[in-house]
């Protein structure tokens, strides 16, 4: 459901505080220089995507349709009128972009913030109206269900019925009304403070992604800003004061201070601190403190990061209600929640009757530092950080490997291939098909294999790309069991991240860079796992194999297809059609019986009759029967599904909780199938 208005591009991001400008906010009016980006942008899309597109009317029109969807996302601000006058420039966006302009992005834009102020007198009419909780009227859940209002009769009939709804889900909260009309006073203004903060590089950020999202669903531009945090995200480490910040009813709030920053250092900073001032330069600098309440998100980050071994001060409410100011030196802090880790488990302890040491690797993400790669320093990477863990797990007698890639959305194709080379011996890994359709196999060049004895990989629905990749790996060369949901998020192609002005160009504008889908991959085996994934040896129930986040429901996804097979020899004596087969009965035989399963069978039952609901009720009786059941469904949901997760405890990487201790199950169940099989052959 979209209750709120699409998150603006920084307005969710997790902040890593970092490098950046201190200037002031820019216009948010893109200008000439912006066209030129665009054109730019438009230039590598043609020649460097894997289809070779051309920005032709047909994109234009798809373009202004995604464009207008980012900004007006439940049609409450925009009129017909305001879509019928867009139109107008339906086949002409192509033209313009290649010839420079962008200036369409910022028409839509300030029409928008237009709306936004003139929307603003009757919302603040219907939020103090005394709305009648008594009648039985509906409102319509998704409004790709309803039209554009055509008069401003039908515009306010929506709003009517979205400030409604607004008041209604505050009251079942046992919020009073005037309280709760308060609230909503506050919410809306904040939207607009927040809208009138918008950038021109935000603007132009969300026009060119939504060009490119019409080719496929991971090709977007990134600004300059956008593409810092990506890089951090990549490489691990950041420079800044080592935080965590969120926006939260107007204030910047710290939800987490990192081990080994800046303000884990200066001991005062804690989760829940309000930051209400910033002084970029620190105590004898040039700046001074700027006030940063109702100040977005992304912004105040700006005035907080900064290089290493400079100062800051942060101007801070703490929740008792008293004010400091902190001064920090800036370091460059290591993230250590997204690298790989290791544990040993002794599955005694876990389960009455069973036995062995199972190592569990934990790969939240494939990282690697490029930058330090290239310049032949020690760098940081996924495969170094795995082969310390293997070692470990053998110099301590581990019996039997859990890889864990549950909510790996990926990160690196190189880290991918070294990765998975780690378990076979030698042979090609991945396939990849290029823009001319030539098939280029990765191998894997070394024969060494650091992990010999058993192995299960466990997958859901958000493991994705690189996780992928490894997963058909070890599924292709028969090297180990694939546990999980039904299949893998199905994401198959390759992005590439390409600075829009050239290397070369030292003294020029920075213009961000383009991460454009430039191949397809494909299992040694030939299948892409495009839209279908890495289907699972062996299922276990979960809510997440019947929600709509694979591959194949997102807009303009590229098909699956197949190509040739490599050459590959799979160790067939460690997985086969019988083994996976008796693996799926046991456990199918544990899981029938489990309560905490059958749990999660009734909560699937429960969310599928949920999501063919097309409308809500409007009446506080209703409504309020309706929320309390379905506060009690997801309450247990989102228990069972932390069960499920292996993150009861945020600092405990494999928790003891019914899900992981099937995983335990099948681990051990293989190992005595595989040990059953040598003892027989000899």
């Amino acid at each position: 459901m979209k209750w709120e208005l699409k998150n603006r591009l920084f307005a969710g991001l997790v902040l890593l505080i970092s490098v950046g400008s201190l200037t002031a906010a820019d216009s948010a009016n893109v200008t000439d220089d912006d066209g030129t980006t665009g054109r730019m942008v438009a230039d590598m899309v043609s020649s460097r995507h894997i289809n070779h597109p051309d920005i032709n009317d047909d994109i234009s029109t798809r373009l202004l349709n995604r464009y207008v969807d980012v900004w007006d996302p439940q049609k409450l601000y925009f009129s017909q009128a305001d879509i019928d006058s867009f139109r107008q420039s339906s086949r002409q966006l192509d033209d313009q972009i290649r010839a420079g302009n962008v200036k369409f992005a910022s028409t839509v834009f300030d029409r928008y913030q237009q709306r936004m102020g003139e929307r603003a007198s009757l919302i603040e009419q219907l939020i103090d109206t005394d709305h009648d909780f008594t009648v039985e009227e509906e409102m319509i859940l998704d409004p790709d269900d309803r039209e554009w209002s055509k008069t401003e009769a039908e515009l306010s009939e929506h709003w009517r019925k979205r400030i409604k709804f607004d008041l209604l889900i505050l009251k079942l909260d046992d919020t009073d009304l005037a309280e709760a009309r308060t609230r909503l006073h506050k919410r809306y203004d904040r939207n607009r403070n927040l809208l009138r903060q918008t950038e021109a590089h935000e603007v132009l950020e969300l026009y060119l992604s939504s060009m490119t999202h019409c080719l496929d669903p991971h090709s977007s531009y990134m600004s300059p800003q956008t593409l810092e945090d990506f890089r951090i995200n990549m490489e691990l480490k950041l420079e800044g004061i080592g935080a965590r910040l969120k926006y939260d009813d107007g204030y910047t709030v710290v939800e987490d201070v990192i081990k080994g920053g800046a303000a884990a250092a200066n001991g005062n900073l804690v989760k829940g601190d309000k930051i209400i001032g910033v002084d970029p330069d620190g105590p004898g600098g040039t700046s001074e403190t700027i006030d940063v309440v109702e100040m977005k998100l992304s912004k105040v980050v700006e005035k907080i990061r900064g290089r290493s071994g400079t100062k800051v001060t942060l101007q801070v409410k703490k929740e008792e209600g008293g004010i400091e100011d902190y001064t920090m030196t800036r370091q460059t802090v290591k993230l250590t929640e997204q690298e790989v880790k290791g544990e040993i488990i002794e599955a005694s302890s876990w389960i009455e009757g069973r036995s062995g040491r199972i190592g569990v690797l934990n790969i939240p993400s494939f990282y690697r530092d490029f930058r330090e790669a290239s310049r032949g320093g020690d760098f940081k990477s996924t495969s170094r950080d795995v082969k310390k863990v293997l070692a470990r797990f053998r110099e301590q007698g581990v019996d039997s490997l859990i890889v864990d890639l549950r909510w790996n959305g990926g990160g690196a194709l190189s880290e991918a291939i070294e990765v998975s080379g780690l378990f076979i011996p030698k042979g090609p890994i991945v396939q990849v098909r290029e823009p001319d359709n030539a098939v280029t196999p990765y191998n894997d060049e070394d024969p060494d294999m650091y992990w010999r004895k058993p192995m299960v990989v466990v997958c859901n629905r958000l493991s994705a790309s690189a996780s992928e990749i490894f997963a058909g790996a070890i599924k292709d060369y028969r090297r180990g069991v694939v546990i999980g949901d039904k299949t893998t998020h199905g994401k198959g192609t390759v992005q590439n991240v390409m600075n829009v002005a050239s290397r070369l160009n030292l003294f020029g504008k920075d213009r961000g860079a383009l991460k454009l889908t430039i191949s397809k991959f494909y299992r040694v085996n030939g299948d892409s796992t495009q839209n279908k994934g890495v289907v699972s040896d062996v299922v276990l129930p979960s809510i997440m194999n019947h929600r709509d986040i694979g591959e194949d429901s997102l807009d303009n996804a590229l098909a699956f297809d197949r190509i040739q097979r490599a050459g590959y020899l799979p160790f067939s004596a460690y997985v086969s059609d019988g083994i996976t087969r008796k693996l799926s009965q046991q456990s199918a035989s544990r899981v029938v019986d489990d309560k905490d399963f059958q749990k999660v069978k009734q909560n699937v039952e429960r969310y599928t009759e949920r999501k063919n609901r097309k409308t809500i009720s409007l009446n506080e009786q209703t409504l309020r029967m309706e929320e309390e059941e379905l506060k009690r469904e997801r309450e247990e949901e989102e228990e069972t599904m932390k069960k499920a997760s292996g993150n009861d405890d945020e600092k405990d990487i494999f928790a003891d909780n019914f899900y992981n201790r099937e995983l335990v199950n099948i681990s051990i169940d293989y190992s005595e199938i595989l040990n059953g099989q040598r003892t027989a052959g000899k």
